[in-house]
């Protein structure tokens, strides 16, 4: 069973970094895309970054400058550095991963980590 476990999330205060970890477990292959993605309350759940199997990396507008997503695949680890945090950062953030295993290429969806950023 393939499950992407996050970690890394918390209360910081605005201008503080903070590092976000998933790590990818079971009978896998590879990992293909990987991504961050965040959902505050009341709103939809949007990708923040993302990260292909060759490395090419891609942020939203509002991040762009200040995370950066990486990833260690023989840990099968992806990370979100995220420096300069705002209040408006606040969400829970889940990562995202198409994984290849014996069963074929799937989509999974980590359970989510609370990130809070006080002003």
């Amino acid at each position: 069973q393939v499950q992407l476990v996050e970690s890394g999330g918390g209360l910081v205060q605005a201008g503080w970094s903070l590092r976000l970890s998933c790590a990818v477990s079971g009978n896998i292959f590879s990992a293909d895309f990987m991504g961050w993605y965040r959902q505050a309350p009341g709103k939809q759940r949007d990708l923040v970054a993302s990260i292909t199997s060759g490395g090419t990396t891609n942020y939203v507008e509002s991040v762009k400058g200040r995370f950066t997503i990486s990833r260690d695949d023989a840990k099968n680890t992806v990370y979100l550095q995220m420096n300069k945090v705002k209040p408006e950062d606040t969400a829970v953030y889940y990562c995202y991963g198409v994984v290849n295993t014996a069963w074929g290429r799937n989509q999974y969806w980590g359970q989510g980590t609370q990130v809070t950023v006080s002003s």
